[in-house]
């Protein structure tokens, strides 16, 4: 991604109960899906911790940063036309699926028992997930509380309007004690997908 603010995202709340995601890149592009019925309830939920993960361990090659890049929404999931998605997306999947449950169960999991978690799930991904910190952690909750409130604030009809990436630098949410789990792990293969 070249610059802060590539991508515009947008969650409407409809007036009929569902909800649309809707992401504009910097070259003025879009691609949106809508949803309704359970989906349109519990996926806002799920894409405001997918950009509170992804922006404050400052990934740029999962899903959010992925839709920056060109990709269409359907496109992430792996099975689209751009192929496989790379260790970084899954990893934060997993990890945003995880969080799912923890807020499902009403459980407080601490860094370890996620990464045991995304260990046992998938062994690959063992080495990122265990370069996840509690500090991470706590900020990753503090940001996806504060967009959780932010959003059942809005009334149907209205959107909630975000730029990712984040500028949490500045607001020391990911400082200097809080690097990103990916930079020394990335694979730099050229062509491949989740550069």
């Amino acid at each position: 991604m070249s610059a802060r603010g590539d991508l515009r995202i947008e969650i409407v709340k409809r007036t009929d109960g569902g909800s649309v995601l809707r992401c504009t890149r910097a070259d003025g592009s879009v691609t949106w899906q809508r949803l309704a019925g359970a989906q349109a309830g519990f996926f806002p939920m799920h894409d405001l911790t997918h950009y509170a993960v992804e922006s404050v361990l400052g990934t740029t090659h999962s899903f959010f940063g992925l839709v920056a890049q060109g990709w269409d929404i359907e496109d992430t999931t792996g099975m689209g036309k751009r192929g496989p998605l790379g260790p970084e997306a899954f990893l934060v999947e997993r990890l945003v699926g995880l969080m799912d449950i923890e807020r499902a169960t009403g459980s407080i999991w601490d860094a370890q028992t996620f990464a045991s978690q995304i260990e046992m799930a998938s062994p690959d991904l063992a080495p990122l997930a265990r370069r996840l910190t509690d500090a991470q952690l706590a900020a990753i909750k503090a940001l996806r509380a504060e967009l959780f409130m932010r959003w059942t604030g809005i009334p149907a009809g209205d959107a909630l309007s975000l730029r990712f990436p984040a500028d949490l630098r500045a607001a020391g949410a990911n400082g200097p004690d809080l690097p990103s789990i990916i930079d020394e792990e990335r694979d730099e293969r050229p062509g491949d997908p989740a550069r």
